[in-house]
């Protein structure tokens, strides 16, 4: 299955997402806000700690639905003195809720780099439970 993959996500984030409840992330890494660009609610995408520069096949992380989605620019003014400057600079940064659906591993990278959103195959982990 193709979808779309977050790279450098904290451990504990995708621990906690384990937990089935959902959850609210924001990012602001660029490339991660690249690969979000075409993602809409309802789509399915993969999380993973490994670093963009290090994916490759056989890396581990988690397949997560998303439920909401908004990218959006923040100004942020600063202030130096003594010589009264102010310093505008502009932050794009996304929020996005999902919820947990499967672990997963990377099946093959199709697409990664600056500039290009990250683009994975992805094999699903069967996970079965005793009732």
């Amino acid at each position: 299955m193709e979808c779309a993959a977050l790279t450098g996500i904290s451990p504990s984030i995708i621990d906690s997402l384990k937990g089935g409840r959902p959850r609210t992330l924001e990012l602001q890494s660029a490339h991660n806000i690249i690969t979000l660009r075409n993602v809409e609610p309802g789509s399915i995408i993969f999380l993973t700690s490994v670093d963009l520069e290090d994916l490759s096949e056989g890396d581990a992380g988690i397949v997560v639905n998303v439920l909401s989605i908004t990218i959006s620019m923040k100004r942020l003014i600063g202030f130096i003195s003594p010589p009264a400057i102010v310093e505008e600079r502009e932050r794009t940064s996304a929020r996005i809720q999902v919820r947990y659906g499967c672990n997963s591993f990377v099946k093959s990278v199709l697409s990664k780099g600056l500039g290009n959103p990250t683009v994975i195959e992805v094999i699903k982990s069967p996970c079965y439970r005793a009732g």
